[in-house]
C-alpha cells in the first residue's frame, strides 16, 4: 500500500506542465497574506502552514516534508493543500487537491461508523452550504466550493469530528 501512495502522492505534487509544484516562499508567504486578510475580514480561523508535516501524517512524503496544510482544530486530521492558494475557478487546468489525513489512532474507533469522509462546508457569514464526501474516509480528494471566501468546514468520519476553516480564493 505505501508504494501505491508514493505513486499517488507523486502524481500530486506536479503541476500540468511538469514541475515540481512545492511552493516557494514568496508563494507561499503570498498566499499566506491573503488567507491573513480574508481572516482579518471575516473572522475566517484558516491557518496555512508550511513547515514540516507532523509524523504521524508525512508517511509517503521523503525527506522533510514542507508542503502546505491546515490542521483541524483537534489536531486530529489535516489537510495537505497540493494546490495553494485553494481557488473557486483554476484557469491552469489543475485541481484543488487535498490529501486528508487522519492520526492512526483516531481512524476506526467505531467500526459500525460509515468510513466515508463527510465535509459539510458552509460559507463564512453565509447561510450557503455544501456537502462533499471522500469515499473510504480520508484520503486524496478535489474539494471544490461554489464561489470564493472562508469556508468553515465540519468533518466527520468513522465515528470522529473534527472542523477547520478554508479560504478559496476567486
Amino acid at each position: 500500500m505505501l508504494a501505491s501512495s508514493v505513486v499517488l502522492l507523486a502524481g500530486c505534487t506536479t503541476t500540468t506542465n511538469g514541475e515540481a509544484a512545492a511552493p516557494t516562499s514568496a508563494t507561499a508567504t503570498t498566499a499566506s497574506a491573503t488567507a491573513a486578510t480574508a481572516g482579518a475580514a471575516t473572522g475566517c480561523a484558516a491557518r496555512v502552514e508550511t513547515g514540516s508535516l507532523p509524523d504521524w501524517a508525512d508517511a509517503g512524503f521523503s525527506g522533510d516534508a514542507r508542503v502546505p496544510h491546515v490542521f483541524g482544530a483537534k489536531g486530529d486530521i489535516v489537510a495537505v493543500l497540493f494546490a495553494h492558494p485553494l481557488r473557486q475557478h483554476r484557469k491552469d487546468g489543475s485541481n484543488n487537491k487535498i490529501l486528508w489525513v487522519a492520526r492512526a489512532a483516531t481512524t476506526s474507533p467505531d467500526p459500525s461508523a460509515p468510513a466515508t469522509l463527510v465535509i459539510t462546508a458552509t460559507l463564512d457569514g453565509t447561510d450557503t452550504r455544501v456537502t462533499r464526501e471522500v469515499a473510504g474516509g480520508p484520503g486524496p480528494s478535489i474539494i471544490d466550493m461554489p464561489q470564493p471566501g472562508c469556508w468553515r468546514l465540519d468533518l466527520r468520519w468513522s465515528g470522529h469530528t473534527d472542523t477547520m476553516d478554508l479560504v478559496y480564493a476567486p
